[in-house]
């Protein structure tokens, strides 16, 4: 396949209702849970519908999960297909032919309702107990969270403070140039 390109369709938007939220693997939850529940609460839909399809199913099962623990009352339904998807692959090379290649990808589709939604369905689940749910606190979702720092104990990046690669630096007379630290019982 090195001789040949991937052609990049171009999406129809058209067909994307306004309360539908497509999942991807590429974007972060928080952002997706955040885009629901607005369209839940604020601009006044009584329903929403989460898709997601290949990689992105658990990501859109874990979107639809925290979304059941935060607001009472949602009906779930939730259907599982597949979808073809063609890829044309034009040749770099002069004398190749174009290729197209179909191929079968999972998706999923969650609908979570305030109204009652059809209970015969295979998929439906009813609303969690209301000691189950837990408004959302709107801190948590916030973009306040300062990015978290590698745990370990540091080893192996670098020479440190002054001294050897390991981090340790000898007692003596550097040891107090370097401010007293010396050596702290690590390592």
């Amino acid at each position: 396949m090195e001789a040949y390109t991937r052609v990049r369709k171009e999406r129809n938007e058209g067909d994307i209702q306004e309360n539908e939220v497509r999942i991807t693997a590429v974007n972060k939850v928080r952002n997706y849970i955040t885009y629901a529940m607005a369209l839940l609460e604020e601009k006044g839909h009584s329903s929403v519908v989460l898709k997601g399809m290949g990689k992105a199913i658990n990501k859109t099962v874990v979107v639809a999960e925290i979304i059941k623990r935060r607001m009472v009352g949602l009906h779930q339904i939730t259907e599982i297909c597949s979808a073809n998807i063609v890829d044309v692959w034009e040749p770099k090379e002069e004398g190749l032919d174009r290729l197209e290649t179909t191929r079968s990808v999972s998706v999923i589709t969650i609908t979570l309702s305030r109204e009652p939604l059809d209970s015969s369905n295979v998929g439906y689940q009813p609303p969690l107990p209301e000691d189950q749910v837990r408004p959302l606190d709107p801190e948590e979702l916030g973009e306040d969270r300062r990015p978290r720092r590698p745990r370990g104990r540091g080893r192996g990046r670098g020479r440190g403070r002054e001294g050897d690669s390991n981090g340790v630096v000898e007692e003596g007379a550097d040891a107090g140039e370097a401010g007293g630290e010396g050596f702290r019982g690590r390592g």
